[in-house]
């Protein structure tokens, strides 16, 4: 007996909330009764073949009413009126306003920050939020994704709703540095992430937790003191620490004018003399900088300005240099070139 009681309890609680298991209850129960008393009204044309008669009670369900397939008896025809075209409608209702009900609240959770993006691979990750900084950042990201890339992510605390929607999908959290929402964002198969906190406290304790969880992405963080960047770039070499440049463009553009626009320049994706990273896969027989450097000038209109190579960046790179594979080439372009089209093992044949 008690579980008896059990058992009808949850069918009372399942109908009283119109769960999925009691609407696809009360389809089956409809649909057979539906069955047997058009079977009683001696209706062949319908119940003779099951296919027919699901091929019948869709259409008449969803007010389709193509008419090829009809009860053709006075009985049949009231149990269609009274039993299967109010019941049909009713439960097809049903069905389509819990399905509405359920999308609705996936885009409601996605963008009160709610949602799961564990499973997203090769995106960006964002933590923190600075109301104009942070939406200029997205929307130059966004701006540079390419035609399969995914979406970036938000991650932020004290934000009711996805403040970006049009750049960015959105995970809420408490705190920056909380392992949970990084996973939630996908940070696992992330390709990069840019840490900025309320203050260089709560942006390097992010930089932490982020970079256990991610290790195979590129993480860049800003520093308000130069001193923490430096700290950081010192104790943690995989991040990429910016501190503030203000000073330093300030003195700069004072002895040499201009000098900020070009900076600015660099800097703009909008730009068409943009800074952009080139990654060099591994090499069957060594280039030299300066080979490398004529060829991507005369095939591709770029100019090459240095090297990244074991850990260390050279912005004015001797011709000589041999380059074997896995160094990074920065150079100036309007446009980001696919390392993939270019023709490495010919580099040095062609200048």
């Amino acid at each position: 007996m008690p579980f008896i009681a059990s058992f009808l309890r949850r069918i009372y609680l399942s109908l009283g909330e119109l769960a999925w298991s009691a609407v696809f209850l009360i389809l089956v129960l409809h649909l057979v009764v539906s069955y047997l008393l058009f079977i009683l009204a001696g209706e062949g044309d319908l119940v003779g073949n099951p296919v027919d008669f699901l091929y019948y009670y869709m259409v008449t369900a969803t007010t389709v009413g193509y008419g090829d397939l009809s009860p053709k008896s006075a009985p049949g025809r009231i149990i269609a009126v009274l039993v299967v075209l109010p019941g049909g409608i009713a439960i097809f209702t049903a069905v389509l306003g819990k399905l509405l009900t359920a999308i609705g609240t996936i885009w409601r959770n996605r963008m009160r920050g709610l949602g799961d993006y564990s499973e997203r691979a090769g995106h960006i990750i964002v933590l923190g939020w600075q109301e104009g900084q942070t939406y200029q950042a997205l929307r130059l990201l966004h701006s540079e994704r390419h035609a399969n890339e995914p979406m970036s992510v938000l991650v932020a605390k004290d934000l009711p709703e996805n403040p970006a929607a049009d750049y960015a999908d959105y995970i809420r959290s408490d705190r920056l540095a909380d392992a949970d929402a990084l996973m939630r964002a996908g940070v696992a198969q992330a390709r990069a992430i840019i840490a900025r906190g309320a203050n260089d406290d709560e942006t390097l304790a992010a930089v932490l937790i982020a970079e256990d969880h991610a290790p195979n992405a590129h993480v860049v963080a800003y520093f308000a003191d130069d001193r923490t960047a430096k700290m950081v770039k010192q104790l943690r070499p995989r991040v990429e620490a910016v501190g503030s440049l203000a000073e330093e463009l300030l003195s700069r553009s004072a002895r040499d004018p201009g000098s900020s626009e070009i900076a600015a320049r660099l800097l703009s994706a909008a730009s068409t003399d943009t800074a952009f990273s080139l990654p060099v896969p591994p090499l069957q027989t060594p280039l030299l900088y300066g080979d490398v450097f004529l060829r991507l000038k005369r095939r591709y209109n770029v100019t090459l300005v240095g090297m990244l190579s074991e850990g260390v960046t050279d912005l004015n790179c001797r011709d000589e240099t041999p380059m074997r594979g896995g160094e990074t080439l920065y150079y100036i372009s309007g446009m980001r070139l696919d390392p993939g089209a270019i023709a490495w093992a010919r580099m040095g044949d062609e200048t």
